[in-house]
């Protein structure tokens, strides 16, 4: 049994222990917050025995395996490492860590310690991921892809009334490259590689927040641009255009409604509507098998883990491209 605990309480945090719920081996057992009365509410509704207010003493807790972290961006290099260091396996909502050096640093200090240090991604994880990479394969020839995930924030009226949620506050490292482009690069990352160069621009809000902006990935024999914004919601969705046809992705996110369409043929189903905390489930499986038969997936958790690396560095060099900066 994997007794594991969250630090966040926000509504990602329940549906990553939904998922986990689904998992036979994973126990939760205790939460983090920094207000107690939520920490309290939340463990409630969640079946955590524990509740903690102190990072440090959740950290020394025997009885904790393994953590999920959903806090702000900006904390999660130091909030892993202190469970790493405290012989804690972590899984860490994305992006797992602002800067790629960070990454590097804390996936040796995981090795060092033979423990287990992964992103949660929904759509690594998913069945429907070999599905499209397998209709990627059908398609012949890909010279173009367009990836987008334009959804409103339900933060942003707060935003239009002159509040500063942390999603629109550089000083948390958020923003919508951050937390709505990532999940464009990662089936661009699996699907086509590394790209060759990377060039960006963004839209700033008044806080100095990317609210929306444009990513493109060049590559010696295809481009794929990438779309994203947090101040309106698209409905066009994404597609990978081929010479033998065109795969169409309403939600890149999570991969679900896809279909493809052959040149001079009728569209195809790829996949079907899946609810979040079941796709979630395919994550916390994931996470749950590299701690206790990492034998048998360390091809798998190697791959994740340089996919992880590689997709930081080409957020890195978004960011730089498009001058999207963090307050200290």
């Amino acid at each position: 049994m994997i007794r594991f605990a969250s630090v966040g309480t926000g509504w990602i945090a329940g549906e990553f222990i939904k998922g986990a719920k689904q998992v036979e081996g994973l126990s939760y057992t205790a939460c983090y917050s920094r207000d107690r009365e939520r920490g309290e509410a939340f463990a409630s509704q969640w079946g955590a025995q524990k509740v903690y207010t102190d990072l440090n003493e959740m950290a020394q807790d025997s009885d904790i395996d393994a953590v999920y972290i959903a806090s702000p961006n900006m904390l999660h290099y130091e909030q892993s490492k202190l469970f790493l260091q405290h012989g804690k396996h972590v899984i860490c909502e994305k992006p797992i860590t602002v800067e790629p050096w960070q990454l590097e640093e804390l996936q040796q200090l995981a090795d060092q310690n033979h423990l287990v240090y992964v992103e949660a991604l929904i759509g690594v994880y998913l069945p429907e991921m070999k599905v499209l990479q397998g209709a990627v394969e059908r398609l012949g020839g890909v010279h173009l892809a367009r990836f987008d995930f334009s959804q409103y924030s339900s933060k942003y009226p707060a935003y239009l009334h002159g509040e500063t949620p942390n999603i629109f506050n550089p000083a948390m490292a958020t923003g919508g490259l951050m937390d709505l482009g990532i999940y464009c690069v990662y089936p661009a990352v699996m699907l086509f590689g590394v790209p060759d160069k990377v060039s960006a621009h963004a839209r700033f809000l008044r806080t100095g927040a990317d609210g929306s902006g444009c990513v493109t990935l060049h590559y010696a024999d295809k481009t794929v641009v990438l779309t994203y914004s947090k101040t309106a919601q698209g409905v066009i969705g994404s597609e990978i255009q081929g010479e033998h046809g065109v795969i169409r992705i309403p939600r890149i996110s999570k991969l679900t409604d896809m279909t493809l369409t052959p040149v001079g043929g009728e569209e195809q189903p790829l996949s079907v509507y899946t609810e979040k905390y079941l796709q979630m489930s395919h994550e916390a499986q994931a996470f749950y098998r590299f701690i206790t038969e990492m034998p048998t997936y360390q091809a798998q958790y190697r791959y994740v883990q340089s996919l992880a690396l590689s997709v930081n560095r080409v957020l890195s060099q978004a960011r730089e491209a498009a001058n999207i900066r963090f307050t200290d």
